[in-house]
């Protein structure tokens, strides 16, 4: 199956670029372009893309409420939206993935990680940068003791913890001993019982409650 993307980043450069590299991917169709963030959104709504990759700093809305608008709390059908900003300030970071993003890249990145944090979206996966999530470790690895309310399984309760360290589903199925659907699953019914909306959010649940430890 093809992903379908719709760009948006207020230089024309950039997302000709993104363009020329995503476009190039047997995978992946670039299905729409907006050079600001209310276009972004109308566009976003209207063709239903499999992920919308979103700059930050664009005229008349920026990418932040962007990615709450496609994809936050309240929205009954989000979309899977990646950040790729050149800013990695904490502030950012944070507000972007409490509001739904799926993904986090910096610009200076590379292509690479850019076709890579695209299929992760597409596969309900996320990708963070390598730097940022040094970052976000360092904050969430804090010694604490385990606590546990029993909204999770045993097995539940170890997938989150493999969630936690990174690991695609395909990983914690071979980790495990079971089919990546089962694990695929199990990562279904964890959002579920913890009320989050992607796997960033239950890798924060497991180094907050201390079931995942450095």
């Amino acid at each position: 199956m093809t992903t379908r993307i719709v760009i948006a980043d207020d230089q024309d450069d950039v997302r000709g670029g993104y363009r020329i590299i995503l476009d190039a991917q047997p995978d992946m169709q670039v299905v729409g372009e907006a050079a600001d963030g209310v276009t972004a959104v109308e566009l976003a709504r209207r063709l239903r893309p499999d992920v919308v990759l979103a700059d930050i700093r664009m005229p008349r809305m920026d990418g932040l409420e962007v990615t709450r608008l496609l994809a936050g709390p309240d929205v009954p059908d989000p979309l899977q939206v990646v950040v790729v900003t050149t800013f990695d300030l904490d502030e950012y970071v944070h507000t972007a993935l409490r509001d739904g993003a799926c993904g986090f890249l910096l610009k200076r990145s590379g292509p690479a990680l850019l076709v890579e944090g695209v299929r992760a979206a597409a596969a309900g996966d996320a990708l963070i940068s390598p730097t940022i999530t040094t970052r976000l470790l360092h904050h969430f690895c804090a010694p604490r003791p385990r606590t546990d309310d029993g909204r999770l399984t045993a097995r539940e309760a170890e997938v989150a913890i493999h969630v936690a360290r990174g690991r695609t589903n395909a990983e914690i199925a071979a980790a495990l001993s079971i089919t990546p659907g089962t694990a695929k699953t199990h990562v279904a019914s964890i959002q579920h019982k913890l009320g989050v909306r992607n796997r960033v959010e239950i890798a924060a649940w497991a180094w907050q409650t201390g079931h995942a430890r450095p």
